[in-house]
């Protein structure tokens, strides 16, 4: 029997991998802040739930969405830029309180690659994080403390630059000048990939772990978002000439792919 499993973020990620468990005969709970949201998610299969996470309190019922679930999926952003004084620390921090009293024994968490520096070198699980902005600072702390728990099996995935249908950074470089850093490789993935290795994930059961996933690819910024412009017909974007103002990083997704994880969706 498929485990239940409880999704918290039903967003731009969360939502579509909710709907392909429930595809392949997973039974899901999924929470949503917008209570707009709730008949979309209840007409795709999902078992809905509102659930406000803040610093100081968890509004929805997080008990009854976590209840008789073996697997937690928790898919919350840090969302610094348009809250800057939000403390994601203290908002997982309460999550696991909750998680560690109910009846989940794995936990899978949606972290990001900018864990992770930039160090001029190819990156792995092996690389030391020192995160330099405040999103990966915020991150790392809420990697250790959800790993900390024994009352579960805790994997997490470092996700590079989400891409898919519609989303993808070239909207915000189209018709701009003097772009810095052209010749910096590119670490991103598709929205398919990023689910698909969450089964890959939970069918070989990957547990105590952590994962690079990005696409093997790394082309330079210039070349890759030229492409992608003239691609969708946008107003092209001007990087400097042979002009690096900062360092670089090449996510190396070598560790899942050597326990037999095959990318699909070029970047």
């Amino acid at each position: 029997m498929k485990p239940k499993i409880a999704i918290i973020g039903c967003g731009w990620l969360g939502f579509p991998l909710a709907k392909k468990l429930i595809e392949q005969g997973f039974e899901v709970k999924g929470s949503t802040t917008s209570v707009t949201k709730i008949d979309t998610l209840e007409k795709a299969g999902i078992l809905p739930f509102q659930i406000t996470i803040s610093e100081n309190e968890i509004v929805g019922d997080i008990d009854r969405l976590l209840h008789e679930c073996e697997i937690a999926i928790v898919n919350i952003p840090p969302r610094l830029r348009k809250n800057p004084s939000s403390n994601y620390y203290q908002k997982i921090d309460l999550l696991r309180s909750k998680i560690e009293d109910s009846t989940i024994n794995k936990l899978l968490f949606i972290s990001s690659t900018s864990v992770y520096n930039n160090q001029n070198e190819v990156i792995t699980e092996k690389t030391v994080l020192k995160p330099d902005t405040q999103i990966g600072k915020q991150l790392l702390d809420a990697e250790q403390l959800i790993k900390d728990s024994k009352n579960y099996e805790t994997t997490i995935l470092r996700y590079s630059g989400l891409i898919g249908p519609d989303r993808h950074p070239v909207k915000f470089l189209s018709g701009k000048n003097d772009l810095k850093n052209g010749n910096n490789p590119v670490n991103l993935v598709h929205l398919e990939d990023c689910i698909d290795v969450v089964f890959f994930i939970i069918n070989n059961a990957l547990w105590k772990d952590e994962f690079n996933i990005a696409y093997p690819d790394h082309p330079t910024r210039a070349s890759y978002y030229i492409k992608a412009a003239r691609d969708r017909a946008l107003a092209l974007p001007i990087f400097q000439k042979n002009v690096n103002s900062g360092g670089h990083k090449i996510i190396s997704s070598e560790k899942i792919q050597r326990l037999g994880f095959r990318f699909k969706k070029p970047i």
